[in-house]
């Protein structure tokens, strides 16, 4: 299909040879061409197994594939030990297939007149000058060559057993359970345990100030889903959250608990000022002070669900990072680094220091592991409120005990710690020691204590005519979820919100959060003289430290990173060996343009490919951090840009040295300087253009596909394909937004623009090199300041979009 609509569209709009057979010839050519491309990137996203290394491994065969495919370098320049890559090349023969198609067509018999080639035709001698095929039955041969790579790459594709994936790494770190472990965490009725812990963990190296929060009347809107309206709802908005009302105090342990859809994930979200969009009513006050985000976001903690970290930092890195850019600055580093390691021991991280964090399901720390991880990031940030949004989701018993023990220990401290809780096991469930329960539709049905094995819930749920009794040893929290749904409201004839409304629970609760909702004599509302914690330069000075290791660490994206370029480099180094040193004619010149297109362009197209992945877990780690109120956008982009700078100057400086050498260039200061300069902004510009469409797109497969589609006009607007002299006038002005387009200008015209000698160009004879740059190319040496100037115009332009980009697009929706 893509081959016929390819074909369709482009053949006698370019003015192929118009007869009905060629047409299909070339149909045939273009898919087998498909099919072999289709199957030999199957393949090697089988063997690479991950984005960066598949990324980079197809990149480089691309780059085989299409240098050594008699395109950029005609087969009788190519050097005799790099002529069997020319054959192995799939991109030859469908090359060839589509030129013996077109060019042994009846307009191309006219006869030949030149005595320098022995073929008949205009046609063949157009082909043999490139050193292609001149027979008709090569076609076949051609198109069969085609099917068989397909065959072969379906083969190796099967070949790839099972046992090549990538399997979890074992958790060096981890240490096995025992059987029945103690949770140690009971409700406060139960005796004095939990208290004395308490006062042995109130005296931190970190002071803190005990904080409580009230809500009442909470209601929560969001726009009206389009396909509800399509089922005739004629309302405006739904309402996910209603009447909501409720109190969390210090050193209690709060669960929101309901059935799935009914809105406790909302409500934590409300109550965190965590929501990207929709309408909020209602009062929220903090001991007393109406809750203003910016200052709230100081001094609470937010434990997503989904414990997302930087993979390549470790354990205590992670924790140090939190602390630098979350505690005032009026903290000492010596101060901080001691909070910490009291944080580290308070949730049992303290064995795990110098783990990598890792990927989720991948490598790295367990799904406990990270839970506790994501408690201690929350912690060291010194907060009087935490919430937590399913702390135990996806454990087993024995790691659900370990992190509701380092809950527990939290809410020790004299916190304020709220936990979203579904369907939690009888042991879990009687760790809290009040529950605020939602029922479907966003309404409370019931807010108070638990009391002793539950039995203040289960006396107020019994005390309405008609439930069940709890069965001996039932777990409470299945139990109350059981008797509260909507079916059996209705079978009962009862609405639980309004018994919980009319209950003199419900009067007890009013008057605390009236209470509440009043400053305590003395007291002052919450103030900071700054929206972040830290100053402008040390936010920049901390993402810079983190980003460093993380890229310091991840030996999969460096380390291939470098490898490639220097393979590629020394590649490229010994197909156009010694290139610059021959320029008496145009196909010496347009070798060497072909050098230096492909030494960019492919390796730049590698660059902007490989960072989106890398950019893309980041963003989604920036996004929790940013919210949690750590650092401004900028600081962040500063820090990304800088680190990718660095390694691209690394980079290019190896790149530039075997090149250079390779290709046969006047060794001299300023044409190296020249050389390095231009390659060098090359690089950082196509990373940059890779981590702006990240910042733009909502999801790295969106940003891969507006990569590729941009690429492509990159690409053929650069100026070796097609000349700027040859593009028709309504197309040039795309030239000059090519930025390829300006480097092959400065890299060619840096390195032959002011050479004195004449180039042979056939049909003309001999023509000075500067009037055959100026006429045939549209170079010109003068030029070279403002060619410059462009390229860190570029660089800058992609840095700004992507800066800014990160700080107002935001694509995670809550």
């Amino acid at each position: 299909m893509e081959s016929s609509i390819w074909i369709v569209l482009t053949y006698y709009t370019i003015g192929f040879a118009p007869a009905a057979s060629r047409f299909f010839c070339q149909l045939l050519a273009f898919f087998a061409l498909h099919q072999m491309a289709l199957s030999l990137f199957r393949f090697i996203a089988a063997l690479g197994r991950t984005q960066v290394v598949a990324s980079t491994l197809g990149t480089f065969t691309l780059l085989m594939v299409f240098v050594l495919g008699g395109f950029i370098v005609a087969k009788d320049d190519i050097e005799p030990w790099m002529i069997w890559g020319y054959y192995i090349s799939p991109m030859m023969y469908g090359q060839n297939a589509i030129a013996i198609n077109e060019f042994l067509d009846k307009r191309w018999s006219t006869p030949n007149t030149d005595p320098r080639f022995p073929e008949p035709t205009v046609g063949k001698v157009l082909l043999k000058s490139r050193g292609m095929f001149s027979d008709d039955y090569m076609y076949w041969i051609c198109v069969l060559a085609l099917f068989g790579f397909s065959l072969l790459e379906i083969l190796n594709l099967l070949i790839l057993d099972e046992d090549k994936k990538p399997k979890k790494k074992t958790n060096p770190y981890s240490t096995p359970v025992a059987e029945g472990i103690n949770m140690s965490v009971r409700n406060k009725s139960e005796g004095k345990k939990s208290e004395d812990n308490g006062s042995s963990r109130r005296g931190m190296v970190l002071p803190f100030t005990p904080l409580s929060m009230a809500f009442d009347h909470v209601n929560y809107y969001v726009d009206m889903p389009t396909e509800m309206k399509r089922q005739g709802i004629e309302e405006t908005r739904l309402q996910l959250l209603r009447d909501v009302s409720g109190a969390f105090r210090p050193g209690i342990l709060t669960a929101l608990v309901g059935v799935s859809g009914a809105g406790k994930t909302t409500l934590m979200d409300v109550l965190a000022g965590r929501k990207t969009g929709g309408y909020i009513e209602g009062s929220i006050s903090i001991s007393g002070y109406p809750k203003n985000q910016s200052t709230f976001a100081r001094i609470s903690g937010y434990c997503e669900q989904n414990d997302i970290h930087s993979p390549h930092v470790t354990v205590y890195e992670s924790i140090l990072y939190s602390a630098w850019l979350r505690l005032s600055p009026d903290v000492t580093k010596e101060t901080r680094k001691m909070f910490v390691e009291e944080v580290m021991e308070l949730v049992e991280l303290n064995t795990l220091r110098d783990a990598l964090v890792g990927l989720p399901g991948v490598d790295g720390l367990s799904t406990e592991q990270r839970k506790r991880l994501t408690i201690a990031v929350e912690l060291v940030a010194n907060p009087s409120i935490i919430f937590m949004d399913e702390p135990t989701s996806g454990l087993d018993a024995r790691a659900a005990a370990i992190v509701m023990r380092t809950v527990r220990n939290t809410v020790n401290t004299g916190r304020t710690v709220v936990c979203t809780i579904h369907q939690p096991s009888i042991d879990i469930f009687e760790a809290f020691d009040e529950l605020l329960l939602m029922k479907r539709g966003g309404q409370v049905i019931y807010a108070g204590p638990l009391g002793h094995h539950s039995s203040q819930l289960i006396e107020y749920f019994q005390s309405v005519p008609g439930v069940s009794k709890i069965k001996e040893a039932y777990n409470p929290a299945t139990w109350m979820l059981e008797i509260s749904t909507p079916a059996v409201e209705a079978q009962l004839d009862v609405d639980f919100t309004e018994i919980y409304v009319n209950s003199d629970l419900y009067r007890r609760n009013q008057e605390l959060i009236n209470l509440l909702s009043i400053p305590a004599p003395g007291s002052q509302d919450l103030y900071f003289p700054t929206k972040y914690a830290q100053s402008f330069i040390s936010q920049c000075k901390a993402c810079f430290w983190k980003q460093h290791l993380s890229y310091w660490r991840h030996s999969q994206y460096n380390a291939i990173r470098f490898f490639m370029t220097t393979v590629i480099g020394f590649i490229f180094g010994v197909i156009f060996w010694k290139k610059g040193e021959k320029m008496s004619k145009q196909q010496d010149l347009m070798n060497l343009l072909g050098a230096m297109y492909a030494a960019v362009m492919f390796l730049g197209g590698t660059n902007t490919s490989s960072v989106q992945s890398v950019v893309a877990v980041e963003r989604t780690v920036f996004y929790r951090e940013k919210a949690a109120g750590m650092y401004s956008a900028l600081p962040y982009a500063f820090a990304q840009v800088a680190i990718e700078t660095i390694y691209v100057a690394i980079q290019t400086f190896i790149y530039s040295l075997l090149l250079y050498s390779m290709i046969g260039f006047h060794w001299r200061a300023d044409k190296f300087f020249w050389f390095y300069f231009y390659v060098f902004m090359c690089f950082v510009y196509f990373t940059l253009y890779g981590m702006m469409l990240v910042a733009l797109t909502p999801s790295y497969p969106i940003a891969a596909i507006v990569m590729s589609f941009f690429l492509s006009f990159w690409n053929l607007f650069s100026g070796f394909l097609i000349p700027r002299t040859q593009i028709p006038i309504w197309w040039r002005w795309y030239y000059w937004g090519s930025p390829v387009a300006w480097t092959l200008y400065g890299l060619f015209t840096s390195q032959v623009g002011d050479k004195t000698e004449s180039v042979q160009v056939p049909g003309l004879g001999d023509i000075p090199l500067k009037e055959y740059l100026q006429e045939f190319l549209g170079f010109k040496y003068d030029f070279l300041g403002a060619v410059a100037a462009a390229h860190v115009g570029w660089s800058v332009l992609f840095c700004i979009v992507f800066a800014y980009g990160i700080k107002y697009l935001n694509f995670q929706r809550r």
